[in-house]
């Protein structure tokens, strides 16, 4: 324990702690800059580093990073990751009502509150739970992302069907590239730059910040010049925030345990918990999510930054990377001379409590950073429009371009801002397209592998326990907010027979 301590406590690690929390709240902040590029910038300047150090600056970014895409999410409209894309579903409407002080803090202590118990449950019971996702083959990964798909409901608003129709084309859209199992390109058009699928962090930027921007233009300028939101700073009280306990629980248990799923990754985990969120909600609160409500920011906030602890419970205990981040992160390890596994605990358990202390420390230094940057960052949305909106595409594009160095990107990211302009303009939901490319691949490949496992016998998603759970809930998530719709237009529809008789 002392040498833990002594580790953790050193000057030069808590230095490179807080430095690398705060890279990676900056690069998470600005569209396109995420995480896992911070880390893998940042990898080569720990070769000299001792590996305590080294792999903390690396753990202090994955932290940061999975939070600061909420802040443009929330002030403009602008996920920073595709994590955020679930948070500004509440936290922009929040904004708009003037309540973006309350939306930052919310998401703040949401995310240092998800952090927080995905550590304990990494430090209590890592190997219990690495064993359980081990578990998960093809049929369960299918399973899983039909369970994500079935939040379509959850996302589309008042109008299920366009939901499920901008679901449909997210799927559609999905299938551009080369096919996972047959290797054959598919709707390419003979274009190089689509072999491998449609970029999917400058589809989310044109989606949510370009269309944004294109609308604001076609709105025009308000004669004060001014965005229509103004930052106002408002705390939030601990007894407002121990109101939504088990909002908090809930959504980081959610987190944790889509981490530790290989392969499954945050956008997942944070649309699952927006929806279970609405689904254990009172039934006159669940027709405000989607307009500005805490519990919206709460759920994904806290589910984001879960997934950390979760992710590295099978990269610590079984060497497999949770998510794209800790694959990187394997990499640093690596070349630190740590193997993770099993073995790992055993030879060297002063080395792996150091990391977990480590990142107990990066939550905490994550919290300050979010709360002291809230009255600095708020101020985004006090700039003139005629200012910020050309910044905000340029940082657009050049997040975009950052990505892979190609043009090409940039063209897909204003080509999907005009298709998110006009499906909003015409009332269709964004959010359900992002599940869609999101979860597609992830469909698709499973699917065909489960399919070949099995020799084409569908019976092996019956018969496996996991897989079956899933599939059941996800087969009631979509055909519940049918059956609802249904039964409300036959009440709307008895009513005015008995109005027109009574007449």
């Amino acid at each position: 324990m002392e040498q833990v301590l002594a580790q953790v406590l050193d000057l030069q690690t808590l230095m490179l702690v807080f430095i690398g929390v705060f890279l990676g709240v900056v690069f998470s902040a600005i569209p396109g800059l995420t995480a896992t590029m911070g880390i893998a910038l940042l990898i080569p300047y720990t070769f000299t580093l001792p590996q305590v150090p080294a792999i903390s600056m690396l753990l202090g970014i994955y932290i940061g990073g999975m939070y600061g895409g909420a802040i443009t999410a929330i002030l403009i409209r602008t996920p920073g990751t595709p994590s955020a894309a679930a948070t500004l579903l509440d936290g922009y409407p929040m904004a708009e009502k003037g309540q973006a002080g309350r939306a930052l803090n919310f998401a703040t202590i949401g995310s240092f509150v998800g952090g927080i118990i995905s550590c304990v449950i990494l430090i209590l019971i890592a190997p219990q739970l690495a064993e359980f996702g081990l578990r998960f083959g093809p049929p369960e990964y299918f399973a899983l992302a039909v369970f994500g798909l079935s939040i379509v409901g959850t996302v589309s608003g008042k109008n299920v069907v366009k939901g499920l129709m901008v679901a449909a084309l997210g799927l559609l859209i999905a299938t551009v590239g080369m096919d996972p199992i047959g290797g054959v390109t598919r709707f390419t058009f003979g274009s190089i730059n689509l072999s491998s699928g449609v970029a999917f962090i400058p589809a989310l930027i044109g989606l949510f910040a370009v269309s944004q921007v294109i609308k604001e233009v076609e709105q025009k300028v308000t004669k004060n010049n001014q965005l229509k939101i103004k930052f106002q700073k408002q705390s939030v009280s601990l007894k407002e925030n121990l109101s939504y306990w088990k909002e908090y629980i809930r959504s980081a248990l959610i987190g944790t345990f889509v981490g530790i799923i290989p392969g499954t990754g945050t956008s997942i985990a944070t649309f699952l918990s927006y929806n279970e969120s609405k689904r254990f909600a009172k039934p006159a609160r669940r027709k405000e999510y989607g307009t500005g409500i805490p519990e919206g920011v709460i759920s994904t906030e806290t589910s984001n930054n879960a997934v950390t602890g979760g992710a590295l419970i099978p990269l610590l205990t079984l060497g497999i990377p949770g998510d794209v981040v800790t694959a990187v992160i394997l990499g640093g390890l690596l070349i630190q001379g740590i193997t993770p596994g099993p073995l790992l605990f055993q030879n060297n358990e002063t080395l792996v409590y150091s990391l977990f202390s480590t990142l107990i420390i990066a939550n905490i230094f994550m919290l300050l950073i979010g709360l002291f940057a809230i009255r600095f960052v708020g101020k985004i949305v006090d700039v003139p429009k005629n200012i910020l909106l050309p910044i905000v595409v340029t940082l657009c594009f050049i997040g975009s371009y950052s990505l892979s160095n190609n043009l090409f990107d940039v063209w897909i990211a204003l080509v999907f801002g005009v298709i998110g302009f006009l499906l909003e303009k015409f009332k269709y939901p964004l959010p359900p397209l992002i599940l869609g490319i999101i979860l597609g691949p992830i469909i698709e490949a499973n699917l065909r592998r489960s399919l070949i496992g099995s020799s084409g016998d569908l019976s092996i998603f019956a018969t496996r326990p996991i897989t079956a759970i899933f599939l059941g809930i996800a087969l009631l998530s979509f055909i519940y907010p049918l059956i609802k719709s249904l039964v409300g237009r036959f009440k709307d529809n008895a009513k005015a027979n008995e109005d027109i008789t009574t007449r």
